[in-house]
């Protein structure tokens, strides 16, 4: 199989998700026996060199995604309703929506 071939067999879906000087990739990919797993990547811009970049990679797998999904969406329930409550954490979305509104940050 050549490498282009390969590289088009283990890129199904990507979705690139820019934060600041992060940059966070979800990728779907495959193996050779055509299972599917997920990489979630975070590309960070080094400081010194901001061509240059950080990357930290997690390999998620099939029989992980329940208990991955159950565990984010806990955490993240967590901070919103016992760390932060009365914090607007749909500015975020607001602003990714309305470039314009960002501008003063």
């Amino acid at each position: 199989m050549s490498d282009a071939t390969q590289h088009e067999r283990d890129e199904i879906f990507s979705r690139r998700i820019r934060a600041g000087k992060r940059t966070y990739y979800f990728d779907v990919k495959s193996t050779k026996g055509n299972d599917f797993f997920i990489t979630i990547t975070e590309s960070k811009r080094h400081r010194m060199d901001e061509a240059a970049a950080i990357k930290n990679k997690i390999f998620l797998y099939k029989e992980d995604f329940h208990k991955f999904s159950d565990a984010l969406q806990e955490t993240i329930g967590f901070i919103k309703s016992n760390l932060l409550p009365e914090y607007d954490f749909d500015e975020y979305a607001r602003r990714d929506r309305d470039p314009d509104a960002s501008e003063g940050f």
